[in-house]
């Protein structure tokens, strides 16, 4: 068993809190003392414990608020525990805010240059890497103008090229596992794999579950501050959907609604948002031109449970230059959680594209074994790792499932009664 020197990250009853003060004068008075505030507190980090080790890949799961990005901001530095123990050995790269210490007036390269020491890059080490920054930001001549001159996709080009261009020992990313758009957010998410198989520690905040399961053997669940559970990544998500189901009830039971955080859950990109048809998702990557129901012709017409086949096809359009995507298709209930899913890297399934990148699928499912109700169907298109998503139409197939018993639940599990005692 590895020992403590291969302890990366150590966190030891750590707090965090913030004052709820509202007068200025006060708030300055209680800095100034350097006292404990004994006033009104909001507690984001509760007694979290927490041992890294190098190479884990750990995936960081909960609602909007439950201190998810105050966790990763005390790791980073960029926060002060109020009470506890962190120790961090290593060089970290942080994904948080990207760009957050560029001065609009300077230059591209003057900002390299003045933020190298804040990422603990020597002025001498920030020359020897700067040809490559530019290189990879592929922002040209923009280097030498004024960051204020910079669209906000450039900006993020430059601020991703500069955070992991230091080789860290500890990745940190919130949210976004690819940024900016077209060929730069294929290649960002390369460069992020890339470190993360020459083993760099690797922590993900996300609220797609699928994106943590896939890239994290190990998750972290945090609620109000506090660490309800630390394990393998497949029981944290069922700990956590479990949760949010649980809340959903109550909501109904009292009348209101509860909408967890509205992303949790759900297809590869989160969404348990009932019903919700949201815009399609595309990008310079991959476009979905076709999502639709074959069978019955009529599509309209419901599904009779158990008899009748459902059958789907979908069509896209994918940059011929990169490696050809993965196809995922989602099903949900009423309720917008997610009830199955079928994806071509599952199934062994090599998707054929021409030389236009136009690929065409279908999905068949016989006797669909669903229970009378009203489903949604969803597709995804992912890169060749079936990680990073490149486009998707969610909630775009409304599809009603009728019955001719009285049979109750979801689906229709096969099963067999064996009468009398057994031989």
């Amino acid at each position: 068993m590895a020992g403590d020197d291969d302890v990366v990250i150590d966190l030891c009853g750590l707090d965090k809190s913030y004052s709820l003060e509202s007068r200025p004068w006060r708030r300055l008075w209680q800095q100034l003392a350097g006292g404990e505030d004994h006033g009104p507190q909001h507690h984001a980090l509760h007694g979290v414990d927490l041992r890294v080790r190098r190479g884990e890949a750990i995936g960081v799961i909960g609602r909007n608020g439950a201190g998810k990005s105050t966790l990763l901001q005390v790791i980073c530095g960029v926060l002060q525990p109020s009470r506890g123990t962190r120790r961090v050995k290593g060089r970290i790269a942080a994904l948080l805010e990207l760009g957050a210490g560029f001065n609009p007036e300077l230059t591209g390269r003057e900002n390299v240059r003045l933020n190298g020491p804040l990422l603990g890059i020597s002025a001498a080490d920030i020359e020897r890497r700067l040809p490559g920054i530019v290189d990879f930001a592929g922002i040209g001549e923009y280097i030498d103008q004024p960051v204020r001159s910079y669209s906000s996709g450039m900006f993020v080009r430059l601020a991703f090229s500069m955070a992991t261009s230091v080789e860290p020992d500890i990745l940190v990313i919130d949210e976004a596992l690819s940024v900016g758009d077209g060929e730069f957010a294929r290649k960002s998410f390369e460069r992020i794999m890339a470190l993360k198989e020459r083993g760099a520690t690797l922590l993900f905040c996300s609220h797609s579950m699928f994106q943590v399961e896939s890239l994290c053997p190990r998750a972290i669940w945090l609620e109000d501050g506090r660490v309800r559970f630390d394990g393998p990544a497949s029981q944290a998500v069922v700990a956590y959907d479990a949760f949010l189901a649980a809340a959903r009830g109550a909501g109904a039971a009292d009348g209101g609604s509860i909408a967890a955080d509205g992303t949790a859950g759900g297809g590869p990109d989160g969404g348990d948002e009932a019903l919700v048809r949201r815009p399609p998702l595309a990008s310079a990557a991959a476009t979905i031109d076709c999502f639709e129901r074959l069978s019955p012709t009529d599509d309209g017409a419901p599904l009779h449970s158990r008899r009748d086949a459902l059958t789907v096809r979908v069509a896209f359009r994918s940059d011929p230059t990169i490696p050809c995507p993965t196809l995922g298709i989602t099903l949900h209930g009423p309720d917008g959680r997610t009830l199955s899913s079928a994806g071509t890297w599952l199934d062994g399934i090599t998707l054929p594209r021409d030389a236009a990148g136009r690929v065409e699928a279908t999905l068949c499912i016989p006797a669909l074994p669903l229970l009378k109700g009203r489903y949604t169907l969803s597709a995804y298109v992912l890169c060749d790792r079936a990680i990073n998503l490149y486009a998707a139409a969610e909630h775009a197939i409304t599809l009603d499932v009728v019955q001719h018993d009285v049979q109750q639940g979801v689906v229709a599990l096969p099963h067999h009664w064996q009468v009398g005692s057994p031989e």
